[in-house]
């Protein structure tokens, strides 16, 4: 492709709608000073001089999609509880519809609360309910789901699994056969527990450390060959069109049938890797809607996440920087 096509692709993503299924949770912070330590035990007290709830998980890719123009759909379920009530108001601040969205007293919502002093991380406190859906919420859920599909004209389902119990193999199964009877791309962030759930899906992206995970082998990420010999051995496992690896400092890997390309790592100043895994899934994602090789997908994706982490905290790359990337580097596509 040439680099006008790209960035004409790039441009079409305010006319993509993507589904984003999976776990979705509410990232909650504490930040302040600590000045003294507690009588109680020989623990810092932290005094709160700020605290902010976000949409996390699941919920934060989408907000990384609506931020590169497309419109996202979230399809999850969430606790009928205080903190689901606050997701629900979350998602409503940020224009998202809750059309997808099951809330079920049997569940309870995903928070994680981080607690921060001085730039230091010192804490985090998780409240969750791992357990996989029972049959009667995965029934609910999968009808939430063809409502959607139904309802709107989807252009990529993204997968956004985060090991919390709302992906279970009866969902991925069936969401995996309505998208191929409806020709909808489908692309996937993986977690350990259903690595190999995924088969035929159109583009798995997991980074070295699952890879290697689920395949259960140990390799040198030095050796080139060692890593396109794990690759070529995740593509024949799932049957995936596109196996699509991030290798950290290394940069990635993209496998198709008929190619394997490793993009280098652009030079960066490395503030914050948070948010980087979702950035990488979302522009491959909306890459692949809008009919992108997979080199190109490899190229802007990996661009993508290596700006993301030269800004600190969770800041999510728009359109415009992707596309003044692309020219400042004068990438060849």
């Amino acid at each position: 492709m040439e680099k006008k096509e790209v960035i004409q692709s790039i441009e079409n993503f305010n006319n993509l709608k993507a589904l984003v299924i999976g776990d979705v949770m509410i990232d909650s912070y504490y930040w302040g000073k600590v000045k003294r330590i507690s009588p109680e035990a020989p623990v810092p007290i932290v005094d709160v001089t700020k605290k902010d709830n976000r949409l996390g998980g699941a919920a934060n890719v989408a907000l990384n999609l609506m931020t590169l123009g497309a419109t996202p759909i979230i399809c999850s379920v969430v606790g009928q509880d205080d903190k689901g009530t606050l997701f629900e108001k979350l998602l409503s601040k940020r224009g998202f519809t809750k059309q997808g969205i099951v809330f079920s007293n049997k569940r309870q919502t995903t928070v994680k609360t981080r607690i921060i002093s001085q730039g230091h991380h010192l804490l985090r406190v998780d409240e969750e309910n791992k357990q996989p859906l029972s049959l009667e919420l995965e029934d609910e859920f999968l009808l939430r789901i063809n409502n959607v599909l139904d309802t709107n004209e989807i252009d990529v389902i993204i997968f956004e699994d985060y090991n919390k119990g709302v992906l279970t193999k009866r969902i991925i199964d069936t969401v995996i056969d309505l998208a191929k009877k409806k020709n909808i791309p489908t692309t996937v962030d993986p977690k350990k527990d259903n690595f190999f759930a995924y088969k035929n899906v159109t583009l798995f992206k997991p980074n070295l450390k699952e890879l290697t995970e689920g395949l259960k082998i140990d390799i040198d990420k030095r050796n080139e060959q060692d890593i396109i010999d794990a690759v070529n051995q995740l593509s024949d496992k799932l049957n995936c069109k596109i196996a699509f690896v991030t290798l950290s400092e290394l940069g990635v890997i993209i496998k198709t049938t008929n190619s394997t390309d490793i993009i280098p790592a652009f030079s960066r100043k490395i503030l914050d890797v948070s948010g980087a895994g979702d950035t990488v899934i979302s522009v491959a994602s909306l890459a692949l809607a809008s009919g992108m090789k997979a080199k190109s997908i490899a190229l802007i994706s990996n661009l993508a996440g290596g700006w993301v982490c030269e800004k600190t905290g969770v800041t999510p790359i728009n359109q415009q920087d992707l596309i003044s990337e692309i020219n400042r580097l004068n990438l060849n596509f």
